[in-house]
């Protein structure tokens, strides 16, 4: 038989820890000396210290090293990376999607790269006119009045979102009365801490057993000290929200807002206007919807969308027309904006990015781009329901599916464990335990991204690690990952016992003594 003439496999124990082109590599305290440097430094002139005394008296206890040294170091760590351009990354409720290397092009163009935010104006026309292009898109794809730039990440325009609300609350004289906001069990996270942050109290509103929030569940907690509901649609369970046109309504006559947490945007943008929903302020994660980098190395962009009832109470800097230019407003005086929320537009490479993929796109490609992220969901849905369980029933989901934990009674594992396995089958795994409301909760995202082939690989995969579930090949499973740089933390006592201070590892004797 061919197996009998298989190499044995070989001992995976190297004298220097590396296994051929996967390298141990040490930190960077284990490779330097802090005695020494890898640079020379000319000693400083006299100076007179500016730091009122608490400038630091000595040496920081760095550790020095060579050029050829540092560059290694951060190659072999860059190459225990998992990234969208090494391979499918289904982590749910995140959408990590490829980043067109045009968009990265552009975004590196002399007049978008090179600019400053303390520059005149005057110099930096195109920057502001390209910002006004991406800001009129966002506001043409949600149906929505105005559209704030400013803020450096989704939660960050949430946070800008919430604060016009509350001046708008304000500015109606009922900021003593209105101070509840309303938040699904199912909802992101940030939404109850950035309701929390500013000053309301939240309110949570349960949902039903199909996952979805309905009417008559919202209009129970209403009432005339409510501010603001804060809504996902698609919701984190992978649903459409489909009563969401009547619970806008319910939430309008009570006299609040609605403000709906726009990271699944990428899930029905070009299908579905948001502000026809009924919808008053949204931010939208440019990284999850228009593809550009989580973060990008950089300040990232969450840009948030307001309604006509919010327009007024957008923050500085806003962008004006004035001809055929635009001027950035930094001071609003006598307008009821709320303020600011950064000192300056710093990510102007993000829009760069933004605007790149909706011109390559195009109306009909970003419409495409959501319907092929919904049926890429919708295969993976279709491939794993039969082994593994899904908490509402097998039916049709939006841009990410949910499987929970049940399929796995009497095996003896876990999601986590699962989780585990799965990289080692050279996958980042899916998110674990979110939603919060199921029990085990597995949720997949493949986006649009992705070709029917490293969908069936994926697939198989998933469903090659179940079926050793459902054996009882628990070995697989109990100490994965195996093939990792670092095999499974235990997760409690790191974190209860996190250490967060290097130490000198104790001299290694040699195997002669």
């Amino acid at each position: 038989m061919a197996h009998e003439h298989a190499i044995a496999p070989q001992p995976r124990q190297t004298f220097t820890g590396n296994r051929a082109l996967d390298i141990e590599e040490p930190l960077l305290f284990d490779i330097g000396r802090a005695d020494t440097t890898g640079v020379d430094i000319d000693a400083p002139g006299d100076f007179a210290p500016r730091l009122g005394g608490l400038e630091q008296t000595r040496a920081p206890d760095l550790p020095g090293l060579s050029e050829p040294e540092a560059v290694r170091h951060y190659v072999r760590l860059s190459r225990m990376n998992y990234s969208i351009d090494a391979g499918l990354f289904p982590l749910g409720s995140c959408t990590m999607k490829h980043n067109p290397r045009l968009n990265e092009k552009m975004a590196r163009l002399l007049g978008f790269a090179d600019i400053h935010p303390l520059q005149p104006q005057s110099t930096v026309r195109g920057a502001t006119a390209l910002m006004a292009e991406l800001a009129h898109w966002l506001m043409t794809l949600t149906n929505m009045s105005a559209v704030a730039l400013s803020p450096k990440a989704g939660a960050h325009g949430e946070l800008a979102g919430m604060m016009a609300i509350k001046a708008a609350i304000v500015a109606r004289g009922e900021q003593a009365t209105r101070n509840v906001v309303l938040v699904p069990d199912s909802a992101h996270g940030t939404n109850p801490a950035t309701a929390a942050l500013i000053g309301f109290r939240v309110r949570s509103v349960p949902a039903g057993e199909d996952g979805l929030v309905h009417p008559a569940a919202v209009r129970e907690k209403l009432g005339p000290d409510v501010a603001a509901i804060m809504l996902t649609n698609p919701n984190t369970c992978g649903l459409f929200e489909r009563e969401v046109v009547e619970i806008a309504a319910a939430v309008h006559e009570a006299g609040a807002y609605f403000y709906c947490d726009g990271a699944n945007f990428n899930a029905i943008a070009g299908k579905v206007r948001p502000g026809d929903l009924g919808i008053d302020a949204m931010h939208i994660n440019l990284h999850k919807t228009f593809s550009t980098p989580h973060g990008g190395g950089g300040p990232g962009a969450g840009p948030v969308v307001l309604s006509e009832r919010l327009a007024p109470f957008a923050p500085v800097p806003f962008l004006r027309r004035d001809g055929e230019d635009f001027t950035l407003v930094e001071h609003a005086t006598g307008s009821q904006a709320f303020g600011r929320v950064t000192a300056f537009h710093g990510q102007m490479g993000m829009y760069v990015r933004a605007l790149a993929y909706m011109y390559s796109h195009g109306a009909d490609g970003l419409k495409q781009a959501a319907e092929d992220a919904v049926l890429n969901a919708n295969y993976v849905r279709a491939c794993l329901s039969n082994i593994m369980s899904q908490p509402f029933g097998d039916r049709p989901c939006m841009h990410e599916v949910l499987f929970d934990e049940t399929w796995l009674k009497n095996t003896g594992l876990t999601t986590l464990d699962f989780a585990k396995a799965l990289i080692d089958e050279g996958y980042h795994p899916m998110t674990v335990y979110f939603p919060l409301v199921v029990k085990g909760a597995m949720l997949i995202e493949p986006t649009e991204s992705e070709s029917r082939a490293s969908l069936d690989l994926f697939v198989m995969a998933m469903r090659d690690l179940a079926l050793r579930a459902l054996r009882g090949e628990k070995e697989r499973f109990e100490h994965a990952p195996r093939f990792a740089p670092r095999a499974r933390l235990d997760e409690t006592r790191a974190a209860r016992s996190p250490v967060l201070k290097w130490r000198k590892r104790a001299p290694v004797a040699d195997a002669a003594e």
